[in-house]
């Protein structure tokens, strides 16, 4: 079983990817050929290793801007290539350069979300039936990972309530259940311990709230690969393991869905997974942050700074115990 420990984490993990890779660019130019290889050699040792660059996609036809999206002279979005060759996605590998560099085999075209569970439109869904009609937004949204990184990701996307009304779920439907696709032929890290396919949830209001959205693309353009093409979710006051990707099934059930983290160690991922700075990670604090293109660590912000939108969800509700 791989499920990283602190004594695992590289150092490409910890130290800036922007650090290590200007790092590499000067010893390179400093010492030519040799001491670009002697790099080589040591970098296999201490983590150091070259991104592969992010392919640009086809730009998004007549996306709005959105009035949901943060501030940017407070929040500067991320630059396209960290955004693309920084992430979690076990499908493809544990490493934060893993995606990246693992999914050229994956082919998210033609796709289609299967609809089940507790609503009248059981079907599958195309991507153009998904889509056909809908408005699509830039949403520069926070993004906090449990691993104490963040980032600032300008998604383009649309409301997953809007989906969910065309699926027309009954009054028993009290849980959005979201699982990702399973082929380990296109998905080659799926040796990471966990049981697949991976599975996420969301109760029904957090479902329907305005800010949950579907993202289809990134820096107006497809979404890439690597970042869950074609269709994927993003929660903004929620840890990243919450937002699912490569979405291929969505059932409307009555109970709570059992996510795979919160499978794989209970302890350490609960089902609700709203950033809280005042609850700890069982190895680590959550009170700080560090936002991937900055040295100094900030603080972290309850509900990933949303919580003037999303509190009321959680009115009356004990955050420590339902984490």
């Amino acid at each position: 079983m791989l499920i990283k420990r602190p004594a695992d984490i590289r150092s490409s993990e910890i130290t800036d990817k922007k650090v290590y890779l200007n790092r590499r660019q000067f010893i390179q130019a400093a010492g030519g050929t040799a001491a670009a290889t002697a790099l080589g050699v040591i970098g296999a040792d201490i983590g150091l290793e070259a991104a592969t660059p992010a392919p640009h996609g086809r730009k998004l036809e007549n996306v709005k801007p959105s009035a949901f999206s943060v501030d940017q002279k407070v929040d500067k979005p991320n630059r396209w290539e960290e955004i693309t060759t920084y992430n979690n996605y076990y499908e493809f590998g544990v490493d934060k350069d893993s995606p990246s560099m693992s999914v050229g085999k994956f082919n998210p075209d033609p796709w289609t979300v299967t609809v089940s569970g507790e609503c009248n439109k059981k079907a599958p869904w195309h991507m153009e039936d998904i889509l056909k009609g809908q408005t699509l937004e830039d949403r520069i949204y926070r993004h906090r990972c449990v691993e104490r990184w963040s980032m600032v990701i300008p998604w383009v996307g649309f409301p997953l309530s809007d989906f969910i009304k065309k699926c027309e779920p009954t009054s028993k439907a009290k849980y959005v259940k979201f699982t990702t696709l399973y082929d380990p032929k296109q998905m080659p890290g799926r040796d990471s311990g966990l049981r697949w396919p991976y599975v996420e949830g969301l109760r029904m209001d957090e479902a329907m709230h305005p800010l949950t959205i579907l993202a289809v693309g990134l820096y107006g353009e497809v979404i890439p690969k690597q970042n869950g093409a074609p269709l994927r979710l993003a929660v903004p006051w929620k840890y990243g393991f919450k937002h699912i990707k490569s979405i291929v099934k969505i059932e409307f059930v009555e109970k709570e869905p059992l996510n795979t983290w919160q499978e794989q160690a209970s302890n350490e991922y609960g089902f609700y997974a709203n950033v809280n700075p005042t609850v700890d990670h069982p190895r680590w604090s959550q009170a700080q942050e560090r936002r991937i293109g900055e040295f100094f660590m900030r603080k972290t912000m309850l509900f990933n700074g949303y919580g003037d939108q999303v509190a009321s969800l959680y009115a009356g509700m004990d955050l420590r115990k339902s984490y």
